[in-house]
């Protein structure tokens, strides 16, 4: 089943961007740590499901001083059972629930930190914590993704309709400002030629008079 990953972070040394970053994922802040999660993962039961975080930090990965923490709690106030730990490498305790069911799918390098669960369950339902510390950051940022397990995939919606009925209306309102605009510029054309032709009258009525003018001073 495709999962919603969400989108990478920028690149190191960009802190200031990241801060300013806002997308649809879920972005917890710690100092000037910043870790990216997408906070709602569905999984269909038996398939994979993986588990997207990421962190922008102000400072380069050093992974002789870099620490990584996944847990998972049945609940938000449930007891936490660590997944996934990072010190100076992945290191994957044995855990009776999920059973080497775990994989690391990270890339320090990319500052990504996400893991795969292999062969969910009802069970495996919760919420999974990932927390992350880059010294000389002084406090660790965390994200926190809630997993629901469905047994069978939703009926996809047809929307053809409303595709239909949406560019029938764009169509419409299309034609409609195209004739407003079509309209304006007539209008606004008529009235210059307007103008126009009343400069043109006062000007030859201008001419003559001077003639006439001047045909009278001569017979004068």
């Amino acid at each position: 089943m495709k999962l919603h990953v969400s989108a990478a972070p920028s690149p190191l040394h960009s802190c200031f961007l990241g801060l300013m970053l806002l997308t649809s994922s879920s972005v917890h802040f710690g100092a000037a740590m910043e870790v990216t999660v997408s906070p709602d993962v569905i999984g269909l039961n038996g398939s994979s499901a993986k588990l997207s975080c990421t962190f922008n930090s102000c400072y380069d990965v050093n992974e002789q001083r870099f620490s990584l923490n996944w847990t998972y709690a049945e609940c938000s106030n449930c007891t936490q059972d660590v997944l996934v730990q990072f010190w100076k490498k992945v290191i994957i305790p044995r855990d009776d629930r999920f059973a080497g069911r775990v994989e690391w799918s990270g890339n320090l390098k990319k500052n990504d930190v996400s893991i795969t669960i292999h062969d969910i369950q009802l069970s495996d339902e919760g919420f999974y914590n990932c927390s992350v510390l880059n010294p000389p950051d002084r406090h660790n940022g965390w994200g926190i993704i809630r997993l629901q397990v469905v047994t069978e995939v939703p009926p996809e919606r047809d929307s053809t309709v409303a595709v239909i009925i949406g560019a029938s209306v764009g169509g419409f309102l299309a034609v409609i400002i195209l004739v407003l605009v079509i309209v304006k510029c007539v209008r606004r054309k008529k009235k210059q030629d307007h103008h126009s032709e009343d400069q043109k009258t006062e000007e030859e009525g201008k001419t003559d008079g001077e003639g006439n003018q001047e045909e009278d001073e001569k017979q004068h």
